[in-house]
């Protein structure tokens, strides 16, 4: 066990609330997220959505899907509330990662482990940030760390190589932007499974 390990989503949680929580009353929040068809609102219930569902993976260690259970932010709920769910289910997946023993491995497309799950959680933080700011006309750009700790579980490939700023391979490798004349990606999967369930050998 790891107490620290979540520290990597509760830095991206506040990264996020940094930009966003200044600009939920005074922003449509209706207006699509940069090149999502959601709206930046929904995105966000999104970012929490995936959060929780982290969490309750790593709490119940399922081998094969995940759990049935799904989040519902009332439709009244504002920009301002949405942010608090997310800052809820953030603050939950880190402790749920902190928690969680090394060895453990839950689904997720195969025996992932509590560092794949954190790496997870702070990509959906930081890819669906930009995402918002795009759409709320805000300059900002996903912090160097950050990008480097979830492309280095998520993209290993890819964070080898040469050049580019982490946040503009994560974008790139992400379908959301060019890359030192790369096309961009039109599909894309990041890997976080590491291919084994303890003591029963590879999958």
């Amino acid at each position: 066990m790891n107490t620290n390990a979540g520290d990597p989503v509760r830095e991206a949680l506040g990264a996020a609330l940094r930009v966003l929580a200044p600009h939920a009353g005074d922003r449509d929040w209706n207006v699509p997220a940069g090149p999502l068809e959601w709206s930046c609102r929904d995105t966000a219930v999104h970012i929490a959505h995936d959060l929780l569902a982290y969490a309750g993976q790593l709490a119940a260690r399922p081998r094969d899907g995940y759990l049935p259970f799904d989040l519902t932010v009332h439709p009244q709920a504002g920009p301002t509330q949405v942010l608090a769910v997310v800052t809820a289910a953030g603050n939950l997946l880190a402790t749920a990662v902190d928690a969680a023993p090394d060895d453990l491995r839950a689904y997720h497309y195969g025996p992932c482990d509590p560092g794949g799950f954190a790496a997870m959680g702070v990509a959906e933080v930081l890819l669906h940030t930009h995402d918002i700011t795009r759409g709320l006309g805000l300059s900002w750009q996903p912090p160097e760390e950050l990008c480097a700790f979830a492309l280095h579980r998520l993209f290993p490939d890819e964070a080898r190589e040469p050049g580019g700023h982490p946040a503009e391979v994560l974008l790139w490798c992400t379908g959301r932007a060019e890359l030192d004349g790369r096309a961009r990606r039109s599909s894309w999967v990041w890997r976080a499974a590491v291919g084994e369930w303890p003591g029963t050998g590879t999958v």
